[in-house]
């Protein structure tokens, strides 16, 4: 089958590898129909993310038909029309038991490897390096989806790929970081980072109920993004003082809420500061560029919540600890816990309160991928998503 490889540093190919095969009663083989470049895999291409290998096969947002199912999968059928979520669960640990399913105990056969690094082990994750399990993911033609009795969600024939497509990962991903501001009638919520996640993060926090939703970004094209997907207000952090702006608009007080959406590969529009943290990422003595957390720590008013999806991977400097302590802030974060959120979004879609497509921008063949993640990475274009068809 043909398959999206990383080759090193800014580096991707296309393919001929072998064809996945079931490993176990609870696989299934999936025949990939759509599947699309993840903002977190431009961490892997841009080389922040440790323990890739060449060869690796990226992707963790996919969905397809099933055409091979173990023994043990009683759920699926061949000929089901399934998304994949990006978390790999087993679905009986004790964190699964709880939702948790981004923190399953028995999904990361790397396990040892991740608590070195993070004291404890998340769950397994497709295509994104060995130390979440060094699964191959589902840029191809055909994947492997290990606990298929417990992942995949069947959806009918009434919705395209590209309505359904983003269940896999970003749309739970921006609506669990606006659930994790406990939005009231009223509050007021700043999104950092207009990209993929920040756009749902944006819609999200609309249909949570936030009374005014501020998108924060650089880009004209993905600030008018976040209009459409329902921001009130936007901030181009190249033209204003972005603390100042949110006071301004909040009375002084801050923003209820504050969602990292851009993470560990955030800018900073003071040369000094952006210097110092790339530097400082250039020899490994930090491996995140925080500037974007930092600004929604010191932003949120007293008492307020700052809700982190946008993903890190290791340490930062200069973390505002004291503002968190002081202020009373509370921090919520996690990988999505994509399956929880599966059907209750998957209904939204079909009830027409959310149309995911706004959000793609280029849709290309599988064999064009590294095209794709170039002009995603380097914002040609005006791209906002890349979808990929194998």
């Amino acid at each position: 089958m043909r398959a999206t490889q990383w080759m090193g540093k800014d580096h991707v190919e296309v393919n001929e590898v072998p064809d996945p095969r079931l490993l176990n009663d609870r696989d299934a083989i999936v025949k990939v129909t759509s599947t699309a470049i993840c903002g977190s895999d431009l961490h892997l291409y841009d080389g922040f993310i440790p323990t890739m290998k060449k060869g690796d096969i990226l992707g963790h947002e996919f969905m397809g038909e099933v055409v091979e199912v173990g023994k043990g999968v009683g759920n699926l059928r061949v000929g089901d029309r399934v998304v994949v979520p990006f978390p790999i669960a087993c679905g009986a640990c004790t964190a699964c038991e709880r939702g948790l399913f981004s923190v399953c105990e028995n999904s990361n056969p790397n396990a040892g490897m991740a608590e070195k690094l993070w004291g404890h082990s998340p769950c397994g994750i497709y295509g994104y390096s060995h130390l979440v399990g060094g699964y191959p993911g589902g840029q191809a033609e055909y994947a492997r989806v290990p606990f298929a009795d417990v992942g995949p969600l069947k959806v009918e024939d009434d919705l395209t790929d590209e309505q359904v497509l983003f269940l896999t990962d970003i749309f739970p991903t921006g609506y669990m970081g606006a659930e994790m501001c406990d939005i009231s009638p009223g509050d007021v919520v700043a999104v950092w980072g207009a990209g993929p996640v920040g756009l749902f993060a944006v819609a999200s926090a609309k249909m949570l109920g936030a009374e005014r939703v501020i998108a924060i970004d650089r880009f004209g094209y993905r600030l008018d993004k976040a209009r459409e997907a329902g921001a009130t207000d936007v901030l181009n952090y190249e033209e204003v003082d972005v603390l100042d702006a949110l006071n301004e608009l909040t009375a002084g007080r801050g923003p209820d809420g504050c969602i990292d959406a851009a993470g560990l590969e955030a800018t900073h529009p003071t040369t000094a500061v952006d210097a110092y943290d790339r530097a400082k990422t250039a020899v490994m003595a930090e491996t995140e560029r925080p500037h974007a957390l930092r600004e929604a720590i010191m932003a949120c008013r007293n008492g307020g919540t700052v809700s982190i999806v946008g993903v890190y991977g290791g340490l930062m400097d200069k973390f505002p600890v004291g503002s968190l302590m002081n202020r009373s802030l509370t921090v919520r974060t996690g990988q999505a816990h994509v399956h929880r959120y599966l059907k209750p979004l998957y209904e939204k879609i079909r009830d027409g309160e959310i149309d995911p497509t706004f959000l793609i921008s280029h849709t290309l063949p599988l064999d064009r991928a590294p095209e794709g993640y170039r002009m995603f990475r380097d914002k040609e274009d005006n791209c906002t998503k890349v979808v990929l068809k194998p």
